[in-house]
């Protein structure tokens, strides 16, 4: 399964969506995973998945309000695939 960490400008609306039904009332101290990014420095996310993925989402104050304010039922199904579409590509490195 391939491990992507996300920060929250790069948040599709999938995996917000992901976040909110995962964490309805918001994540908790024993939600959050630290660990060492590749320049030895300390990050504190959280995790979703989906079928071949797991997402390490970068926790801070603006991920919660991205949460609070996310509607599932404000983007059509084509906005959602075409944001999953244009995520992959920028893990490719297809894209940036």
């Amino acid at each position: 399964m391939k491990r992507v960490i996300v920060d929250h400008k790069k948040l599709t609306p999938e995996i917000v969506s992901l976040l909110v039904q995962k964490y309805p009332d918001g994540y908790g101290d024993k939600d959050i995973i630290t660990f060492k990014n590749a320049r030895n420095e300390m990050v504190e996310a959280v995790e979703v998945r989906t079928e071949d993925t797991i997402y390490l989402v970068k926790i801070s104050t603006r991920l919660q309000n991205t949460m609070d304010g996310f509607d599932i039922d404000d983007y059509e199904d084509d906005e959602l695939n075409e944001a999953l579409i244009d995520l992959h590509q920028n893990e490719n490195g297809t894209e940036d």
